[in-house]
Formats: structure tokens, C-alpha cells, sequence
């Protein structure tokens, strides 16, 4: 198979490679928040308060619709990288194929969905009124851009499963800088407030987007397939569509969650809603660095699952836990004697700093179980394993749900329930995912081994 562009996962030291391949996600991620806390800032200071409320309250409801592009992506992501470890080229460029249907049809199909149904989803959460027109413009307009995110999530998913993390890096860099060019031309010069801030966003994932497909067809060869090839293959469609809707659901569930638990947040009033909102912000940060270590592994495992190499994606479960555990006892200190200074950064309310770094001092001793979801989860999803992503939404879900309000009863928690919910989440969930790992279902999940029976050196390897 032609390796241009392309980066092989079955050989090499396995933490150099997780390293390496992790590096250029997390600086896409960061920049990612980055861009994501000047649109909150822009708008903020040039629209007011309510325009800043407006586009926070979207954020859940969004990544409910995003979701299902995004597993859907993931699910795709999964199986070339299975087929590129397999060094089955025709597979991959098959699913490539097959994959255009199927990212495309989900973006248009959520991207009707959300400009069609705004105003009621809006009303179901119970949006204030001086809000929700602002909410419904902005949920509309990021619903027109569904196309753009479902192609760029798709293409980048491709890139990474081939083992080009940096190409997405690239064009997800540029994006941030086009979003802020916009934002503060449609914000400040055109004063379109909030629908110039959710145009600014559309206008660059379509940057990103058309980058990544012009960059593909130019410079993977693997996509250098005439026109009447892309046709859709029915049975990596139905994989697919298997692998990406648990992960897609997954994420849904995760969302769904969160939003039980701000409500719980909101009943304790404004000063622990800022506090929770900035503290959350730090944890996003923290949360970087596992999010790209995971995705290295889970392109790892896929390709190490497609070679059939079981002993190896056992070592690479290994690596990814040392760096996850090394990177959280780093963190710990930062976090717990730094909590004041951390929140200082955000914000100069006394009562909000306090408040805010009491709770990071909370969840600061539960990172390493916060970096062993992102590592079990990976090997599990990158191997196959994708109906766990369901089991795992639903502990998440639970979690959240069965300790937000009844630790809110104890008087030595009170307030502090919120933060306890969100480190014993993270804590429970892990020891699930682990116990789901140690359990070796993943070893025989492999998608394109479903009429492949191992051989007898390779079971007993097992």
C-alpha cells in the first residue's frame, strides 16, 4: 500500500509513536479553545451579556446534533484504519468511498433538523425570553454550517485513521484565525451581533472543510479514484453505521448529562454558575492532552487490530496509561496550590475565584481517572468494541444524574456536590472501562474480522 502521507502504527516503539502522533492534536485542540473563548469574548464585550447568554445556551443542544456526524466520523475513522493495518488498500479505498454518503446524508439530515426545530428545542429548555431569539439565530445558522463540520470532521477522521495528524492540525489552525478575522468584522464593523457571530463560525468550517478535501485529492494518492468509483459499498456502509451510531449515542448521552448536571449548578445561584463555568473552562484544558493521546491510540489500535496484532495494542494500552498517569501527577500540584491563580486568570470576582478553586482543588485528584476514560475507550472503540461506547454514556449518565442532587443533601458537601459528581463520575466510569478491558472482549471485535477466525498461534497468544 502506498505510504505517502501516511503513517504506519504497527511498527516502532509505541509510546514514541503515541507521542508523535498525539503531539499535533493536542495543539489543533488547544487552539480549538482558544478560538472557542475569543468568540465568547467578542461577543461579550461588543454585543452584551445576553447575546454572550445566548450562545452558551446553545453549546449542549448543538453538540447533541453534532454528535451524530461526529460517530458517524469516528465510525468511519475506525474501519480504514483497520483496512490500512490490514494493508488491504482496496478496502480503504472503498470505505473512503462509502464514507462521503454517509458523513454527508447525516450532516444534511441534522442540518434540517436544527434550523427546522430551533425555536421548539429552545422552548423545551426553558430559554428566557430576552434570549431565546438570539439562541434560535444562532442554532439556525450553525445548522446551515452542518455540512461543513460533518466534512471536515470526516476528511480529518480519514487523515488521522491513515496516520496524518497534521493536515488537520493545519487547516483547523487557519480556521480559528478566519473565525476571528470574521467575528470581529461582522461583531464590530457590520454589527450583526449574534448571527455575524455564528456566520463567522459557518465561514470557517467551510475553510477547514474545503482545505482538507482539496489537500486529500491532491496529496494522498489513496484518494486518486475516478468519479464512478465513489459508490457506496453496502457492507462497509452497514459496518459503519454499526461502529459509528454507539459512539454517536455515546456522545449524546454525555451531553444529555451534562445538562442535568447545570441545572443542578444553576440552583445554587450566579457566583457557583461563574465559579462552575470557569472552572469547567481549566478542566477543557486539562481534558487536551488526554483527548489527543486517545485519538493517537485509538488509530493505533485499529491499525495493530487490522494486523491482527493483539500482544501489541496491549503494549500500546500500557504506554497510553503511563503518559496519562504521568501527565495527571503533574497536573495535581498545578491544580491544587495554583486553584486561586488559575481562576484569577478568568475572572476578578473574589467570591467566584474562591469558590471556583475550592472545586478545582476537588476534581484536580481524579484526573487520572478522567485520563483512563479517554485511554480504555480508545484501545476499546480503535478494536471494535464500539457497543461499550453505549454502556459507557449510560454509567456517565447515571453518575452524573444518581449523585448531582443527593450529595447536595449532605451537609458537609452542599455545594461542593457538583464538583464531587464530576471527579466520582469520572472515577466510576473508569473502573467500568477498565473492567470492560481486563475482561478481553475487544480481542475478537475486530470489524473486519467478522468471518475471520484467528489462528490457533494468535488465540493462544490471547
Amino acid at each position: 500500500m502506498a505510504k505517502v502521507n501516511t503513517y504506519d502504527m504497527t511498527e516502532g516503539n509505541p509510546i514514541t509513536l503515541l507521542l508523535k502522533f498525539s503531539l499535533p492534536m493536542l495543539i489543533g485542540n488547544i487552539f480549538q479553545q482558544f478560538y472557542n473563548m475569543v468568540d465568547s469574548i467578542i461577543v461579550g464585550q461588543f454585543v452584551g451579556a445576553n447575546a454572550l447568554a445566548a450562545v452558551g445556551a446553545t453549546g449542549a443542544i448543538n453538540f447533541l446534533f453534532f454528535s451524530l456526524a461526529f460517530g458517524l466520523s469516528a465510525g468511519i475513522g475506525i474501519i480504514i484504519s483497520q483496512y490500512f493495518g490490514a494493508k488491504d488498500e482496496k478496502k480503504v479505498k472503498k470505505s473512503i468511498a462509502t464514507s462521503v454518503y454517509i458523513i454527508m446524508g447525516s450532516a444534511i439530515i441534522m442540518g434540517v433538523l436544527m434550523i427546522t426545530s430551533a425555536r421548539l428545542v429552545m422552548q423545551l429548555l426553558n430559554t428566557p425570553n430576552e434570549i431565546i431569539n438570539d439562541c434560535v439565530v444562532y442554532m439556525r445558522v450553525t445548522g446551515i454550517g452542518m455540512i461543513a463540520v460533518g466534512a471536515y470532521n470526516g476528511v480529518a477522521a480519514i487523515l488521522r485513521a491513515l496516520g496524518d495528524a497534521k493536515t488537520p492540525l493545519i487547516f483547523l489552525i487557519v480556521a480559528c484565525f478566519v473565525n476571528i478575522i470574521f467575528d470581529l468584522l461582522f461583531v464590530i464593523s457590520f454589527k450583526w451581533g449574534v448571527f455575524g457571530v455564528a456566520l463567522a463560525t459557518v465561514i470557517a468550517q467551510c475553510v477547514s472543510a474545503i482545505g482538507c478535501i482539496i489537500y486529500a485529492w491532491k496529496k494522498m494518492p489513496i484518494f486518486h479514484m475516478p468519479i464512478r468509483e465513489y459508490v457506496m459499498d453496502r457492507e462497509i456502509f452497514r459496518k459503519s453505521i454499526k461502529v459509528g451510531i454507539p459512539v454517536a449515542l455515546q456522545n449524546a448521552l454525555i451531553a444529555l448529562s451534562c445538562v442535568v448536571l447545570q441545572s443542578v449548578v444553576n440552583s445554587f445561584g450566579p457566583t457557583i454558575v461563574a465559579a462552575f463555568t470557569v472552572a469547567s473552562r481549566f478542566e477543557q484544558l486539562v481534558h487536551q492532552p488526554f483527548n489527543s493521546l486517545g485519538a493517537a491510540l485509538g488509530t493505533y489500535t485499529g491499525q495493530n487490530m487490522g494486523a491482527n496484532n493483539i500482544k501489541r495494542i496491549k503494549k500500546g494500552f500500557w504506554a497510553g496509561t503511563k503518559i496519562a498517569v504521568i501527565f495527571s501527577l503533574i497536573m495535581l500540584p498545578i491544580a491544587c496550590f495554583g486553584g486561586e491563580a488559575i481562576m484569577s486568570l478568568f475572572t476578578t470576582d473574589e467570591a467566584v475565584i474562591i469558590e471556583g478553586a475550592k472545586g478545582i482543588r476537588v476534581t484536580c485528584f481524579f484526573y487520572s481517572g478522567l485520563g483512563m476514560i479517554y485511554i480504555t475507550r480508545s484501545v476499546l472503540n480503535g478494536a471494535g468494541d464500539v457497543k461499550f461506547a453505549m454502556i459507557s454514556g449510560c454509567v456517565e449518565v447515571i453518575c452524573r444524574v444518581g449523585l448531582a442532587r443527593p450529595l447536595t443533601f449532605i451537609p458537609a458537601i452542599g455545594m461542593m456536590s457538583i464538583w464531587y459528581t464530576t471527579g466520582l463520575t469520572w472515577l466510576f466510569t473508569a473502573i467500568v472501562s477498565c473492567i470492560r478491558y481486563a475482561h478481553g472482549k475487544w480481542k475478537s471485535k475486530g470489524i473486519i474480522q467478522d468471518s475471520i477466525k484467528y489462528s490457533k498461534d494468535i488465540i493462544n497468544e490471547i
